[in-house]
C-alpha cells in the first residue's frame, strides 16, 4: 500500500478546452519527496490543488494510506501546504506565525512546541522577530515550521525557491530537503526547474499538456528519457533520426550503438556530455563539423558543431585546442536513447551483452 495513490486523476475548467490534468497517476512511499517538474502551464499546479482540496477532478481519485480523501475538505486531509510566497502573517512574531499552526494544542504547550520547531529549522534565535527582519529563505523554513505544527501526513510545496536568489535559492532547497528527511516527512514539490527537480527530489514525474509523460529517479529520466519532450526539457539533449538494427542504428554520425535494442526508423537522444570531439583527420572525411560556437563554462566548455544541416552541442572538458572555425570529428561517447515516439523497442535497459558490444565498437574505433 501506498503512502499516496493518485489514480487517474482528470480536471478540465471549459468543456472546449484541453483538460489542465488529464489521467495523472503517480504514488508515493512514506517519507518520500517526490516533483512534479513541467512548463509554464502544464497542470503541475493544478495537480497539487487537487491533492490539497482546493480544486476537484472531474474523475479519478486520490488515496492516503489507503483511504479516500477525494470527499474531504482542506482542512481534513492532513496535508500541509508551503504556498509560493510563504504566506507568513506580517502582524506576527515568528514564533506567533509557527504557534498559528499549533491551534489544537493547549495554550500552555503552544510557545514551547514552536520553539522546538524553530530549533528545527534552525531559526531559534529569531522567535521574537518580525518576518520583514527575515531573508528570503529564513521566511521560508519559517513557513515550513508553521506546517510541521500540525503533523501532517504529507507536505506540499508549491515553487516555494522561485523567489529566491541562486545561491540562497541553492542554500535553501537543500537545508528543507535535510529537514524533510529529519522529520521523516513525505512531501511534493511542484517547480518548473530542472535542477532543483533532480537535485530535490527522490523520484520525479515530468508533466507536458496535462499529462505525465515519464515519471522515475532523476537519474533514470534525464539518462533514458522516454520521449522528445521529456529529453529536451530536462537538460539539452541532441535528437537525431536513424534506422535502428538491434543494438546500432545508422545516423549521419555514422553507425552508432543504441538502447534499448529497436528496429526500423528511430528518434534518438544524445546529451552533449555524451558526445566527444577531436580535431578532424587530414581528408575531413571521418564524419567531421565545424565549430560555429564555443561557451566556456568554467570547468567544461560547451562547443556548438555544424554538421551538414544539423547543430549538435557538446561539452567537453576544457583544453583549449579547439576554437571557433576548427574542424573536428564527432561521436557518440555512450549509446544514443531510443525514445517512445518512433521504434519496437525490445529491452528498456542496456544488458550485459549490449554493454560488451559497446566496448568493442568503441575498441574498433580506437584502432
Amino acid at each position: 500500500m501506498y503512502h499516496l495513490d493518485v489514480q487517474n486523476i482528470t480536471k478540465c475548467f471549459e468543456p472546449s478546452l484541453m483538460p489542465a490534468v488529464s489521467d495523472a497517476s503517480f504514488h508515493l512511499e512514506s517519507g518520500e519527496i517526490f516533483g512534479l517538474v513541467g512548463p509554464s502551464g502544464c497542470g503541475k499546479t493544478t495537480t497539487l490543488r487537487i491533492i490539497a482540496g482546493f480544486e476537484h477532478p472531474d474523475s479519478g481519485d486520490i488515496l492516503l494510506d489507503g483511504v479516500s480523501i477525494g470527499g474531504l475538505p482542506p482542512e481534513k486531509r492532513k496535508i500541509g501546504f508551503v504556498f509560493q510566497d510563504y504566506a507568513l502573517f506580517p502582524n506576527r512574531s515568528v514564533v506567533g506565525n509557527v504557534m498559528f499552526g499549533l491551534r489544537g494544542v493547549e495554550r500552555r504547550n503552544r510557545k514551547k512546541r514552536g520553539e522546538e520547531l524553530l530549533e528545527l529549522v534552525g531559526l531559534e534565535r529569531e522567535a521574537d522577530r518580525m518576518p520583514h527582519e527575515l531573508s528570503g529563505g529564513q521566511q521560508q523554513r519559517v513557513a515550513l515550521a508553521r506546517t510541521l505544527a500540525s503533523n501532517p501526513e504529507l507536505i506540499l510545496l508549491d515553487e516555494p525557491f522561485s523567489n529566491l536568489d541562486a545561491a540562497l535559492r541553492e542554500t535553501t532547497r537543500r537545508d528543507i530537503r535535510t529537514l524533510l528527511k529529519c522529520a521523516d516527512v513525505s512531501a511534493i514539490l511542484v517547480t518548473h526547474d530542472q535542477e532543483e527537480a533532480l537535485s530535490f527530489c527522490d523520484r520525479v514525474g515530468v508533466m507536458h499538456a496535462g499529462a505525465l509523460e515519464q515519471v522515475g529517479r532523476p537519474e533514470e529520466i534525464y539518462l533514458h528519457p522516454e520521449t522528445s519532450f521529456v529529453a529536451q526539457f530536462l537538460g539539452r539533449a541532441n535528437l537525431l533520426r536513424g534506422t535502428a538494427k538491434g543494438a546500432v542504428a545508422e545516423t549521419e554520425l555514422g553507425t552508432i550503438p543504441i538502447v534499448p535494442d529497436a528496429e526500423g526508423p528511430v528518434l534518438l537522444s544524445l546529451r552533449p556530455e555524451h558526445l566527444g570531439l577531436s580535431p578532424a583527420d587530414a581528408s575531413g572525411t571521418n564524419h567531421s563539423g565545424e565549430v560555429i560556437s564555443r561557451e566556456f563554462r568554467g570547468h567544461d566548455v560547451t562547443f556548438r558543431v555544424r554538421f551538414g544541416h544539423v547543430d549538435y552541442l557538446a561539452h567537453t572538458e576544457y583544453t583549449g585546442s579547439l576554437s571557433v572555425g576548427s574542424k573536428v570529428s564527432i561521436y557518440p561517447r555512450e549509446p544514443a536513447v531510443v525514445l517512445r515516439e518512433t521504434g519496437l523497442c525490445r529491452r528498456a535497459l542496456p544488458s550485459v551483452a549490449h554493454s560488451a558490444r559497446w566496448a568493442q565498437l568503441l575498441q574498433a574505433r580506437s584502432n
